[in-house]
């Protein structure tokens, strides 16, 4: 199997289209009745992880590029309104596929987890925070590693030491962390209940006795680095290589995915484009641990 965006592409379709010849309730809901699409929910699935791995941050270029290039792979293509349309309509179809990837992968039984939140800006001006869909969900926030205050979201992630997603949120920018991981493992039990003795590596914000117990009920062993004024924890010498790794997984979002130039206005925009980040990720690694790649992460055989 070659390492190219049109293998990987292929193997999605193929992939995706199994899943919903297995579980057609995970397809989103049309009416029986009707003009059936004629661009399939695989076929959909697929474009909007391509968008994301070659960085079309706008749907209308995306779409005309597409047009020119990718007829191969796309005989109908649909017009910019009814691809977004699609597209928010399958958030949850995205979610699913996303997932099912990730178990489809020999990282998913990996014993360590990384746990970080990274900000998603949404806007900076005074009148976009006023009249914006997104107010009352997107607030004001510090992000600490930049040094900088946002107006946005915050997306939270648990991940493999080899970025595989594991389990995501997002929220407004001032949710506690501590309790947004909580709530994660609260709406998957047996996401942690498949894993006793699991390592989850956090930083400074990830802190508090009363919150390591409750993950130690559910089996979960938590690493943070030492805040002020505490002694030195257990396995201090490993935070500084893998605080390295948490920070090069959100890099990749940024870096090489455009998170932060998702263009999303409404809560249901941002949370379909940030899903389509997350979809190119997982599927990049899930098919580079198929093809015996060196490097999971690696997004350099499918991004141009």
């Amino acid at each position: 199997m070659k390492t190219d965006l049109d293998s990987l592409a292929t193997a999605l379709y193929v992939k995706t289209d199994d899943l919903l010849k297995d579980s057609p309730q995970l397809a989103p809901w049309r009416p029986a009745v009707g003009i059936a699409p004629r661009l399939g929910d695989a076929e959909l699935v697929t474009l909007a992880m391509m968008q994301a791995m070659l960085g079309f941050t706008s749907e209308a270029r995306w779409l005309r590029y597409a047009c020119v290039h990718l007829r191969h792979l796309f005989p109908y293509l649909p017009q910019q309104p009814g691809y977004n349309k699609r597209l928010r309509k399958a958030v949850d179809l995205i979610r699913c596929v996303t997932r099912a990837l990730a178990c489809d992968t020999t990282l998913w039984t990996d014993d360590v987890w990384v746990v970080d939140s990274t900000p998603i800006e949404c806007g900076r001006s005074r009148e976009t925070a006023k009249r914006s869909d997104l107010a009352g969900w997107a607030q004001y926030g510090y992000c600490a590693s930049h040094t900088r205050y946002f107006w946005g979201l915050r997306l939270h992630l648990v991940c493999t030491l080899q970025g595989l997603p594991v389990a995501f949120a997002l929220t407004g920018a001032k949710a506690d962390e501590r309790e947004t991981l909580l709530g994660m493992f609260e709406v998957e039990p047996q996401l942690v209940a498949e894993r006793p003795g699991q390592t989850l590596i956090g930083d400074k914000n990830y802190f508090g006795r009363a919150f390591e117990v409750r993950l130690a009920n559910w089996d979960i062993r938590l690493l943070w680095p030492a805040r002020k004024g505490e002694s030195e924890r257990a396995g201090a010498h490993l935070f500084k290589p893998l605080r390295q790794v948490i920070e090069s997984i959100n890099e990749t979002f940024k870096g090489q995915l455009d998170i932060e130039r998702h263009r999303g206005r409404t809560p249901g925009g941002v949370m379909v484009r940030v899903l389509q980040r997350i979809l190119a990720l997982a599927a990049a690694i899930w098919h580079n641990d198929h093809t015996g790649q060196p490097v999971m992460r690696s997004l350099t055989a499918y991004d141009h």
